[in-house]
């Protein structure tokens, strides 16, 4: 296949390739009206020891998750050519932190696998072995397995897990809709096992390469329940496979022996249980034949199928298939139908009036490809678009939407994206060593003398913004896949493609540092402004679910622009200071167990929000003070997050004189009423919990012994409050205000708050579309972005004492605790919990699987930065 021409990463010369899809029964076109652009992101590669060295597997295995996390295999050889097992796992946020893991398995890892969580991987090898790791204390940089199964000397060649029956449906064409739920839908999908009560049971099934199927569940337990049983009844050699899931619960599974002159088989495996044992029953189903083989001039021309696929693990009815020689391959797409069985006029005229056409099942061919470079290695779409045979049409329209395209790397180091269906190529990228002068004859291009580095295997993101491929020399390369594979779209269109993504991932949970990836400084404030105009339009209680998820998802987009950053700050905050509201709340307790529907923090807040009163104590009256009586161990233990209310209080007000500067920490909230109704709310519950145990208190520094701060605080606080709250018209603060606040700074010692822990992630560096180089092991000395740099007043810098940014204790410059540290934002806490008393603990455990922001915490060295 002749390449078109490029001067460097990402750039076309004028020459575009011949469009790689054709429907069936068609010629293929010549040409492409429009090829979309892949620009290369970074590179990260193993620094070579003199004793040791990571080379590609033989098979490679790669996964990415939905949390982000990608994991892939290499073989580490030693000076004696010992060969050890190894998978590496890392955050794309963080790539030269890779976790490095000794497998422990015997033979080379033919599967890895994440489940729909993102937070358990799968593996599989060569001799029947499979081992299923998770993380050790919730950390994405500790992983262990403890469980997994074996079907001896049994080479595993299809590995996944069990289906939960959840899937949701996005509906590209309602994406300037208002509500989310006409946007992305719940999917009626049965899981493939069920527990009492309609639970999914959880567990893997795999393939072997001698045609037996096993499946191992896992019981709540923690026992594994394993069991085996053959396809057919006449086994043969599996080469490839591939497994899917119907909506009805069952499983489908494509297995090819590797020539393309045998049919490619399809089976029906149903998965039980029965008297505490597993039951496999199987069935087969219609079977294909690749039409180069029945095609009389290609008939020998591909004689090995290369790679099976069905498009979508949940979409068993449309399968792509690769069929390859030495030098070039060929690819198909084909879609199984319910098609009616012809019957003959003899028996139409004597069957029953009424009676319905007999049906069967039949795979017909949906289009196939030119002859191509030999594909070294394919990535599917995991965004759930739902397509039928009749959306050809989506391919030729004059937009592509991210997810209807997959990957194909060829061995001449190019990668093209093409439509799912059409196979039509939608964007085009290739590799320096591929790269070749526009001007230079055909004719004089020297031969390579060594095998173009290609990848071998590949994944794209799940958002199909991005794709990982690992190629023959061992290097991960991330690329972006432009939302508008490379159509000319107003800047409106663009937004909204991504602005559709965004909702998609605040809705599902999953991770979107894909997305971050496209988004340009110029574009954070209108994506900000619209991600919460679309939010203010969902139901109350769905805003309510998804509060804090809108809010990190708008701190790390506003961490890529200089002119929003410091709005960072107070999205963390906001995050902070919600869930300490909810926390000290849910502490509170009824005196009576048969008090109304109403909780104690329900009337706390409704009573602050009746009473306008400037005085804390008339406040407090209202209130019923048995209602909030803590042991008081515990009052003293929460004294650092009460401290950390009194101080943010303080700053705020300090700073409203100072309210026309919006590049100041904190801005937003001086005309946030609901947020400064949640502190005006605790700081009446930190002055009744002073009563029980002054001190519990937020310490002041104060320039007069009989000075009252939290009632000064409180009153000030309060006729903010009333300027914004939403009960009423918004108002200015008046003229007496904004002096009394003048007067704070004489009055008491106004602290310096930790703002923003330190991030040292890479999205933001990555803007300039310059591919940075990166070595695994090593963290990069690379120059802080314009965005950063402005961080750098509101962040301790290294050699500063630190602080758990969760418990709001202080560790000193050297810590010698261990502690973890999250993926996303940076906030670095303790491991392990220095408090005993329940309560606390509660606060806590809020965040051993995830972050504030959500993110995941991974191990933090002790001189953490």
């Amino acid at each position: 296949m002749a390449a078109p021409e490029l001067g460097r990463w990402g750039e076309y010369g004028p020459r575009l390739p011949a469009r790689l899809g054709a429907r069936a029964g068609q010629e293929p076109a010549t040409a492409l009206g429009a090829v979309g652009t892949m620009d290369l992101a970074y590179v990260c590669e193993w620094e070579r020891w003199p004793k040791s060295t990571h080379c590609p597997s033989v098979p490679l295995a790669c996964a990415w998750s939905c949390r982000n996390l990608i994991a892939f295999t290499t073989d580490l050889r030693n000076d004696d050519q010992d060969l050890t097992r190894m998978i590496h796992i890392l955050d794309t946020e963080h790539p030269w932190d890779v976790h490095s893991i000794n497998s422990g398995h015997s033979e080379a890892i033919t599967c890895l696998e994440w489940d729909q969580s993102g937070s358990r991987l799968l593996s599989a090898d060569a001799d029947g072995q499979i081992k299923c790791w998770s993380m050790v204390d919730h950390l994405a940089n500790s992983w262990e397995s403890r469980v997994g199964s074996l079907v001896e000397g049994d080479p595993i060649v299809a590995l996944s897990w069990l289906h939960n029956g959840v899937k949701l449906a996005l509906h590209v064409e309602k994406s300037g809709a208002s509500s989310f739920s006409e946007k992305f839908s719940r999917v009626k999908f049965s899981p493939s096992l069920t527990l009492f009560g309609g639970k999914p049971m959880e567990g893997w099934i795999a393939v072997t390469v001698s045609g037996l199927v096993t499946v191992s569940l896992l019981k709540p337990s923690g026992q594994v329940l394993t069991s085996t049983e053959s396809l057919c009844r006449l086994r043969g050699r599996v080469a490839l496979a591939d497994i899917a899931f119907t909506g009805g619960g069952n499983i489908v599974v494509a297995t090819a022996d590797g020539s393309s002159a045998l049919p490619v088989q399809f089976y029906k495996v149903c998965v039980s249980v029965v008297s505490e044992k597993c039951r496999i029953d199987t069935e087969i189903l219609p079977s294909l034949f690749m039409r180069c083989t029945t095609d009389p001039h290609r008939k020998d021309r591909f004689p090995a199928i290369t790679h099976l696929k069905f498009l979508a693990r949940d979409m068993s009815e449309q399968v792509l298939l690769c069929a390859s020689s030495q030098t070039s391959s060929l690819v198909e797409c084909w879609s199984l139908r319910k098609e009616g069985l012809p019957v003959n006029n003899i028996f139409q005229q004597i069957a029953p009036v009424g009676d319905k056409q007999p049906m069967i099942l039949k795979w017909r061919i949906l289009s196939a490809t030119n002859d191509l470079d030999r594909v070294s290695a394919v990535a599917l779409p995991k965004l759930p678009i739902s397509l039928t045979n009749t959306d050809l049409k989506v391919a030729s329209d004059t937009q592509f939407y991210p997810g209807l395209g997959l990957a194909l790397a060829f061995h001449d180091g190019s990668v093209h994206i093409v439509h799912r269906l059409s196979l039509q190529t939608m964007a085009v990228f290739y590799s320096s060593a591929s790269a070749r002068s526009v001007d230079e004859p055909a004719i004089k291009r020297s031969r390579a003398t060594g095998p173009a580095v290609h990848f071998k295997a590949m994944q794209l993101s799940w958002t199909s913004l991005a794709l990982v491929g690992i190629d023959n020399h061992g290097k991960l390369s991330m690329l972006r896949i432009s939302p508008s594979m490379g159509h000319a779209l107003e800047v409106g269109l663009a937004l909204r493609h991504l602005l559709f993504l965004l909702e998609y991932c605040m809705v599902t949970g999953y991770d979107w540092w894909d997305i971050l990836l496209h988004v340009q400084p110029g574009m954070v404030q209108s994506l900000v402004e619209r991600l919460h105009e679309e939010y203010t339009r969902q139901k109350a209680a769905l805003q309510q679910v998804l509060s804090t998820r809108i809010l990190a998802m708008k701190a790390s987009l506003c961490r890529l622009s200089p002119c929003t950053v410091t709005r960072v700050c107070d999205y963390h905050t906001k995050l902070f200071l919600v869930a300490i509201s909810s926390t000290l709340k849910s502490l509170l307790r009824p005196h009576f167990l048969n008090t109304p529907d109403k909780s104690p923090g329900d009337r706390l807040a409704e009573i602050c929000a009746k009473i306008t009163d400037v005085d804390i104590d008339k406040v407090m009256i209202n209130l019923k003070t048995e209602e909030f009586v803590l042991d008081m161990n515990t009052l003293q233990a929460l004294q650092q997050l009460l401290q950390w209310v009194g101080d943010f209080v303080l700053y705020l007000l300090a700073s409203l004189p100072n309210q026309g500067a919006p590049l100041r920490p904190g801005h937003s909230f001086l005309r946030d009423g609901t947020s400064l109704g949640m502190l005006r709310e605790l700081m009446v519950v930190i002055r009744i919990w002073g009563l029980l145990k002054p001190s519990c208190l937020p310490v002041y520094t104060a320039t007069s012994d009989s000075q009252d701060s939290m009632s000064l605080l409180f009153r000030l606080l309060t006729k903010l409050w009333i300027c914004c709250r939403e009960e009423g018209p918004a108002s200015e603060p008046d003229e007496a205000l904004v002096d009394e606040c003048c007067l704070l700074p004489s009055q008491l010692l106004v602290p310096t708050l930790d703002w923003l822990p330190i991030s040292d992630g890479l999205v933001s560096r990555l803007q300039p579309k310059q591919p940075v180089r990166l070595q695994f092991g090593k963290a990069p000395a690379l120059p802080g972005s314009t965005p950063s740099a402005q961080l750098d007043g509101l962040a301790r810098l290294p050699g500063q004492p630190k602080i758990d940014h969760l418990r709001r204790l202080h560790l000193g410059a050297y810590p010698t605790e261990e502690c973890k540290a999250c993926a996303r934002c940076g906030c670095v806490t303790m491991l392990k919990s220095p408090n005993k008393t329940t309560e606390v603990k509660q606060w806590e455990q809020r965040w051993t699987k995830n972050c504030l922001c959500g993110g995941l915490w991974r191990r933090a060295p002790l001189s953490y930065s």
